[in-house]
């Protein structure tokens, strides 16, 4: 009989460390783990608490894709204190896994803002059909078929036979070929947008709303393939042609922590990029846990 992907692990494992500090490397592995995960806390989640505590931010329908990502981020981080401070490995095999729930995140960061490009263009190329028919019940249902689609394909797999999963696996990478493709197609017509244009619109409120809103979009789909390309490259590597680069474990794991770098760099341009966001965060987070914040 075919075991499903979901038997449980050899009795008596130990969940062990990460690293066995045996050297300073194994040292500053761990520090960074602990750095990185705090700090991808610390940057998505007041984020996520901004916008939900402020009711202009909500209405705006890129905001409810900025608060979608920033929830994944603060996942994310979370998650690196398992992935990094312990011996675990994702995959096929596994070894004390998460059975992909966490990695699978990503996934719907990547959804996410496949989404988000097309509907900043359709906002800014046909801004009086996209007023009339994407209302803000369209795009929050959109974030949340992002969670559906991923999780659910998720479910299906565990259950399959463990050879059958490799196969779905190997589907949903080539599927993410496809989209990674339309994200860079996606990423130069905005930019085109954005240069020219919006170039030739009269100054308004709402052209630099927009631009804000391209300008923003396209740094953040481009920090987030050069972070997450290589990781992409070495599992086709690795499932189809069967080279690729192997880790001890994910917290050594070079290619998944560049990945899992988008859950700061993610926040970061959405801070630095929205001035009516800064501002929220400063108000709603950061200003009550640091005063001095508030008043400068």
């Amino acid at each position: 009989m075919l075991l499903s992907n979901l038997t449980p692990p050899v009795t008596g494992a130990v969940l062990r460390l990460s690293v066995d500090f045996n050297s300073p490397v194994d040292y500053l592995i761990f520090i960074f783990q602990i750095l990185f995960a705090t700090a991808a806390v610390l940057l998505a989640g007041p984020v996520v608490i901004s916008i939900l505590c402020t009711r202009a931010l909500r209405l705006q329908n890129r905001f409810i894709f900025m608060l979608n990502t920033s929830i994944c981020d603060t996942l994310v981080g979370l998650s690196v204190y398992y992935l990094g401070l312990f011996d675990v490995q994702e995959g096929f095999p596994s070894r004390n896994g998460t059975y992909h729930v966490l990695p699978s995140l990503l996934g719907v960061n990547i959804m996410t803002f496949l989404f988000a490009q097309f509907d900043r263009y359709f906002a800014v190329c046909h801004p009086f059909a996209y007023t009339r028919f994407v209302t803000r019940g369209v795009i929050i249902s959109i974030n949340v078929y992002c969670w559906f689609q991923v999780y659910v394909q998720l479910l299906i797999q565990n259950f399959l036979p463990l050879s059958k999963a490799v196969q779905v696996y190997v589907f949903g990478i080539v599927s993410l070929q496809v989209i990674v493709l339309t994200k860079v197609v996606m990423t130069i017509k905005l930019y085109v947008i954005a240069r020219y244009q919006l170039e030739k619109d009269p100054p308004s409120a709402e052209r630099e709303n927009n631009k804000e809103s391209l300008r923003i979009i396209i740094f953040v789909v481009i920090s987030f393939l050069v972070l997450w390309c290589p990781s992409f490259v070495n599992i086709v590597l690795r499932l189809i042609v069967g080279r690729g680069l192997v880790f001890r474990n994910e917290a050594t794991n070079l290619f998944a922590i560049m990945a899992r770098l988008n859950a700061v760099c993610t926040p970061a341009v959405y801070l630095w990029g929205s001035p009516a966001l800064r501002e929220a965060t400063v108000r709603t987070v950061w200003g009550r846990v640091c005063p001095r914040c508030r008043r400068r």
